[in-house]
């Protein structure tokens, strides 16, 4: 029974561990994310300058759900670590 409980605390550590190395891949992720559409967009924007209002809108809405996304996966990863 000791074992087990003693079992139970490291597998507990090392998920709360992993837990915060999974926050911040989840940033490093949307990071990444936000800049290829942002590049992407400006690529497009060179190409097609009448086009601007659309793409940027279309952007702005990519980005913001990346970043939503984001933000739950850090909460959940947060709240892994601190339950």
């Amino acid at each position: 029974m000791e074992l087990l409980s003693v079992l139970l605390e490291i597998g507990g550590n090392i998920g709360h561990g992993l837990a915060g190395i999974g926050a911040g891949v989840a940033a490093i992720a949307a990071g990444m994310g936000i800049g290829r559409i942002g590049g992407s967009a400006l690529e497009a924007m060179a190409r097609q300058p009448e086009a601007t209002g659309d793409l940027r809108a279309n952007m702005i809405v990519a980005a913001a759900l990346i970043e939503g996304v984001a933000l739950f996966a850090v909460i959940v990863c947060l709240l892994v670590t601190f339950s």
